[in-house]
């Protein structure tokens, strides 16, 4: 595998110098490269095989027709000795699973619906433009800043689909094959499935995706399951339970109703019934949730199971379990919280206790 990777300094079409190999997702590799004409680092991204080359291409001329904060931006498809290019603005961060979900089961309604506002965006942006993603999964979407989230931008729009192109088109084998890996599978609508040629795939399949994908980082389940064994259960969409201990923090559980309702509502069965990215943008900029920065540190003190204090670099933070999401951090335990201005010391709120 490592043979097929472009070697360290190599320069594609006089301008594009690889510094290092970066990742792989389904379809390509990706390296950290320097553009020499503009100095400065972008994603270069080549596909792993001949056979994805018009998918790729296709991806390149599609993605670069969506400007959006919320959307990586497309800078350059070429082709140099025989193999395709496609250069991207490079996101110094990870993907949405490495970043939020590694070291906790699930986020915060808060935090959820500072991801939902920003997935929101950049889908309406991409619907604006004509385009659907029709492969929005949590590898799919680029996060810097972790649990601070400071940016979040989806990516990969490698089997997106122009409204009324004029590109060619792709078989439906092809496409079946891609959507059906196992990693997208959980996250697709029951019409991308059903491959109903009376109900395309359309826009509101990434507004399902956008649920299955809230639903995942809220609860900490897949909607529907995962593995093949999902499908069923995915075409009938009968609505997912959400776990009463969601709800059972009054601190959490007004905004967790909230977004329990806009997550229902984008996992409709029926296309039409589901809201317009557009829609989910208002809805979620009526939401009251903080954006203050997130911090790490550890559990210092906890005294008679209802506060303590976390030490941290802004020193030490006091808490209560009142503020805490989830499984309550004992003395030792890492945390990741925001911080705010309290009586005698920064009070804490919300504490979620990480993995180790």
């Amino acid at each position: 595998m490592l043979s097929a990777h472009l070697a360290p300094n190599t320069v594609i079409a006089e301008r594009y110098k690889v510094e290092r190999y970066l990742a792989e997702g389904g379809m390509q590799f990706v390296y950290v490269a320097y553009d020499l004409l503009t100095r400065r680092h972008i994603a270069l991204k080549t596909p792993k095989n001949q056979s994805g080359d018009k998918r790729f291409r296709r991806g390149a001329i599609v993605a670069a027709k969506v400007n959006h904060p919320n959307v990586a931006k497309t800078l350059d498809y070429l082709e140099f000795e025989g193999k395709k290019y496609l250069v991207e603005e490079l996101v110094n961060g990870v993907d949405l699973r490495q970043a939020l979900m590694q070291r906790t089961r699930s986020i915060d309604p808060f935090l959820a619906a500072k991801v939902f506002h920003h997935l929101a965006r950049g889908v309406a942006a991409a619907h604006h433009a004509n385009v659907i993603h029709r492969d929005l999964k949590p590898t799919n979407v680029m996060v810097v800043g972790g649990y601070s989230l400071t940016e979040l931008k989806i990516t990969d729009f490698g089997i997106a689909k122009l409204i009324e192109d004029e590109f060619e088109k792709l078989n439906d084998s092809t496409i079946s094959a891609s959507q059906t890996a196992v990693g997208a599978l959980p996250y697709m609508s029951p019409e991308s499935i059903e491959d109903d040629k009376s109900q395309p795939v359309g826009a509101p399949s990434d507004v399902w995706s956008i649920g299955a994908m809230m639903f995942h980082l809220l609860t900490g389940d897949y909607p529907f399951g995962e593995g093949l064994k999902a499908v069923s259960k995915i075409v009938a969409a009968q609505p997912p339970c959400f776990p009463q201990l969601l709800f059972a923090n009054p601190q959490f559980s007004p905004l967790a109703n909230d977004l329990k309702e806009l997550i229902l509502a984008c996992l409709k069965k029926n296309p039409t019934e589901r809201p317009t990215a557009d829609k989910l943008v208002v809805s979620c900029g009526q939401l009251c949730y903080p954006v203050s920065a997130r911090y790490l540190g550890k559990v210092k003190s906890f005294q008679h199971g209802s506060w303590g204090f976390i030490q941290s670099e802004l020193g030490e933070i006091f808490f209560h379990r009142e503020c805490v999401f989830g499984d309550v951090p004992q003395v030792g335990d890492s945390v990741s919280f925001s911080c705010f201005v309290g009586g005698g010391a920064p009070r804490a709120m919300p504490v979620i206790r990480l993995e180790q």
